[in-house]
């Protein structure tokens, strides 16, 4: 795991990569090894006004299996040939490359999107198609990940995207103790949007009509296994059913059901990867009610089955 840096470096960006990579939980093993590298090895100085010191120079992603783009101040800084040939022979020899923020258009001069959705924060997504136009840029989501080419939203999105890679590597239960150790909520997915319509003031009713889903969603990740139905929820929250949807889809950029649907499926990966529950169980306890359900909504959603995830990310391997 390597973070590719440029002039001026944006600490924020260069410390999601470096927590959520370089974070090794209690009582597990360390799963990444993070470094840093530049074009130019030596110091190399921040928009904090302060000068980190480089080692590596661009030979580092010869070797990567992930390069970071973190951010790129600014935005439109020609992107030297260099560092864009260094980027197309790590992508082409099988190197997953991702952006953090602004990082974006240093793939996108690499030639790396061209063809492909992408984003970046919301404030540059109008520059970034204007200057781009093969690259189609969807200013709403937090992040965009094709495989071998990611992209996010700026700041808070580039540690959902970082922790989206390690779930994708390591399965959702080691994510989740990452996430813990950070001292983070659970995650948000990719399709949500970058930022929220201003909430309208909270009126003084226990558990109703809080503008913020925050305590809502808090309640249900607690009852998953069942318990929960989307008209429970608008009930909890005390509105109905087209209210919560319109708050779920200002906030959250999905449906109720969509959110139910994959904390359930994310609930079942966990088991999945620390139980030996059969799949029935499995399905039962995050309230999929059966085996057949569970299959049929977990290949929709992972491309494979309850039985191939367990086999490559269950306790067992």
């Amino acid at each position: 795991m390597v973070a590719l840096l440029s002039p001026p470096q944006a600490p924020f960006e260069l410390a999601c990569a470096s927590e959520v990579f370089g974070t090794v939980p209690p009582d597990s093993p360390a799963r990444y090894g993070f470094s840093v590298c530049a074009e130019r090895p030596g110091p190399l100085p921040t928009t904090a006004g302060y000068a980190i010191h480089v080692d590596s120079g661009l030979e580092a992603l010869q070797e990567a299996d992930t390069v970071v783009v973190a951010a790129r101040n600014p935005p439109g800084a020609p992107v030297a040939p260099a560092v864009a040939d260094a980027l197309r022979a790590a992508h082409r020899r099988g190197a997953r490359i991702a952006a953090i923020c602004t990082g974006a258009f240093v793939l996108a001069q690499a030639g790396l999107l061209d063809g492909r959705r992408a984003t970046t924060h919301w404030r540059r997504a109008a520059h970034l198609a204007s200057a781009f136009p093969r690259v189609q840029v969807d200013p709403d989501v937090l992040f965009v990940d094709h495989g071998d080419v990611a992209t996010s939203a700026g700041t808070g999105a580039g540690i959902d995207l970082c922790l989206h890679l390690v779930r994708t590597d390591h399965g959702a239960a080691y994510a989740d103790r990452v996430a813990r150790v950070m001292v983070l909520p659970p995650h948000r997915e990719g399709n949500q949007r970058q930022y929220a319509a201003r909430p309208a003031p909270p009126r003084p009713a226990p558990h109703r009509a809080d503008a913020s889903l925050a305590p809502l969603l808090e309640w249900a990740e607690a009852r998953i296994d069942g318990r929960v139905t989307v008209g429970r929820l608008a009930e909890y929250a005390g509105v109905s059913g087209r209210t919560l949807a319109r708050r779920f889809t200002e906030q959250l950029g999905t449906s109720p059901g969509r959110w139910l649907l994959a904390r359930r499926l994310d609930a079942a990966r966990a088991l999945l990867e620390e139980t030996d529950l059969p799949v029935e169980a499995v399905a039962a306890r995050v309230g999929l009610a059966s085996a057949v359900n569970l299959r049929r909504r977990f290949r929709a959603r992972f491309g494979t089955t309850p039985g191939a995830y367990r086999r490559a990310f269950g306790r067992a391997r």
